[in-house]
């Protein structure tokens, strides 16, 4: 492609509007254009960018077993209503009506899939199976943000695994985990597997691949020493036992002006992890107390889990007066009218703990659980934060940021027997088909990549998935002495089956030489009059600050070279 005829406009300056670097590059290298707020066209580079991605992709996913199809995108909601799942994904799924004023939604491909498979599969001989798809698919997303890492409409492969037994769906969950592995590897990113949340789509086990970024909207906790990694909603902590201590009398204690969890520690004489606090929440318009030890913080997800609730909010000061509590000072101890209790498993691993009064200036000591207060939960509630203890090896944990570029969940029965997705067993027995779910999102694997590999110059692409493998800039394109050795070479690579950039407009050295620094494409070759007088070309690769002179006839064995061939 020569750049004179390329769709696109390289910009100087980054628009006002972007936040991410990824979105600041992808503007001004002329990769997408916004439509709406969430919506983006993808321009020529892009596409070709994403058109490879998604080639690597395919061809993962059907060395792994799996058979391509392509799914509708609207679907009646009547079969979301079927699992439950209309209200559970809440203000995200998008609906719409027809001229029948019948709802139609739009977001993802567990119920239709499971409903095509219930009258296609009735036997163990017809599992197990693999179906994927590589297809559109929208989000009412409430704040999208950063370009293509955030959006309303977006390109995703989702794939279904379908297995008589949980020892196949392990075997096809792990297939599917390589796979990804490979399509990462594949891409030339940087990506680490963590526990993760099932969230909306339900089901047990769930890993995310993060790809580490300091512009991530996602916290990862990490072990400093082990393998163990895990997504902030879902990781756990190692919570220390204190030694043995016999269980003293409960006591009041007048604590006058103190607010916080420090004060209080410090006024005690007592570290943090003695003390508890109460929040209240308010969970499905039931008021919830939850009582953690000070030094920790509740995690909503894990706590939204254990109450089994859909929606989760903090009570305000009003909700907590007027459930008899004081706001600053409250306790598990003597609640009234049957407030429903949730415990941080933490409870149980100290005594003697300092807690409010649910009077004004007062605390208690010596309070212990179950001996003082009952709860109606004890569950692990806590946010993992850098500087706990790994469960798994008792080292310390730290906190990274990165961009979620794929989702793996073990879906069980969950979907399979509400639809009716059965087949007769080796005994002729029914039985629910075993299901695994796996999506990559195209878009933000792009963003995704672009926030991991680029300069203050601008894009530094992966060979595989560049839009180009080479740019050819020809300085001073006008000069006929310049354009027939460039052309030539323009011609010779592409026999050789280099996908090439062609910069051949009229334009100043400066202009050519930054915007082929801004695309990102992964190596440079110069043609310019010096050069040409000195029987060389100008190579060099986009990641180095070092250019090479290489000899005219050995341009084309060297550009091979540098991309591997």
């Amino acid at each position: 492609m020569r750049v004179s005829k390329l769709f696109g406009k390289t910009l100087r300056e980054s628009p006002a509007e972007a936040e991410l670097i990824s979105h600041k590059l992808m503007l001004r290298a002329g990769l997408i254009h916004q439509v709406g707020s969430g919506i983006y066209a993808y321009l020529p580079l892009a596409w070709r960018s994403l058109r490879k991605i998604e080639q690597i992709i395919r061809e993962e996913m059907d060395a792994a077993g799996g058979q391509e199809l392509r799914l509708s995108i609207l679907q009646p909601r009547e079969l979301w209503d079927t699992t439950g799942r209309t209200e559970a994904f809440g203000p995200d799924l998008f609906k719409l009506l027809d001229r029948r004023d019948r709802t139609l939604v739009a977001p993802t491909h567990e119920e239709e899939l499971t409903t095509i498979v219930k009258n296609n599969v009735s036997s163990y001989r017809d599992l197990p199976v693999i179906l994927y798809q590589i297809h559109t698919k929208f989000r009412d997303e409430p704040r999208p943000r950063g370009g293509l890492i955030r959006v309303r409409e977006f390109d995703m492969k989702d794939a279904y695994s379908f297995d008589v037994d949980q020892d196949g769906l392990d075997k096809s969950y792990d297939a599917m985990v390589q796979a990804y592995k490979n399509i990462y590897a594949r891409c030339g990113l940087d990506v680490i597997m963590v526990e993760a949340d099932s969230g909306a789509i339900g089901g047990k086990d769930s890993h995310e691949f993060m790809l580490l970024a300091g512009s991530g909207e996602d916290t990862i906790v990490v072990c400093t020493n082990c393998d163990y990694a895990a997504n902030s909603e879902k990781a756990v902590s190692k919570k220390h036992r204190q030694a043995p201590e016999p269980e003293a009398a409960m006591e009041e204690v007048h604590t006058p002006a103190i607010k916080t969890i420090e004060a209080l520690a410090k006024f005690m004489d007592v570290r943090t992890n003695k003390t508890l606090k109460t929040l209240l929440y308010v969970a499905d318009d039931e008021l919830v107390s939850t009582v953690i030890r000070g030094h920790f913080n509740v995690n909503e997800i894990k706590l939204k889990r254990a109450l089994k609730a859909k929606d989760l909010r903090l009570a305000t000061p009003e909700e907590v007066k007027a459930a008899g509590l004081v706001q600053g000072f409250a306790s598990p101890i003597g609640l009234k009218g049957g407030l429903k209790v949730v415990a941080d498993d933490s409870v149980e691993t100290f005594s003697n703990f300092v807690a409010g009064a649910n009077k004004a200036d007062h605390h208690l000591k010596n309070v212990n659980y179950p001996r003082d207060f009952q709860a109606n939960i004890v569950a692990d509630i806590t946010l993992v934060e850098k500087g706990q203890t790994c469960i798994k090896c008792d080292s310390k944990l730290t906190t990274k940021r990165g961009i979620e570029v794929g989702h793996v969940f073990k879906l069980g029965t969950v979907y399979s027997e509400i639809i009716g997705a059965h087949f007769l067993d080796n005994d002729g027995k029914q039985q629910p088909a075993i299901m695994g779910c796996y999506g990559i999102g195209l878009g933000r694997l792009l963003a995704a990549a672009i926030e991991q590999n680029h300069d203050d110059k601008g894009i530094l692409f992966p060979t595989s998935i560049a839009p180009y493998e080479v740019i050819l800039s020809a300085l001073k394109s006008e000069d006929s002495e310049v354009t027939k050795p460039a052309d030539a070479l323009y011609t010779t690579l592409q026999k050789e089956g280099v996908h090439v950039l062609y910069d051949d407009r009229p334009e100043s050295a400066g202009v050519k030489l930054n915007d082929a620094d801004l695309l990102g494409i992964p190596v440079r070759v110069v043609v310019s009059p010096r050069n040409l007088k000195n029987g060389v070309v100008e190579i060099k690769e986009r990641s180095s600050e070092q250019a090479n002179e290489v000899a005219s006839g050995e341009v084309v064995a060297e550009v091979k070279r540098l991309l591997g061939r």
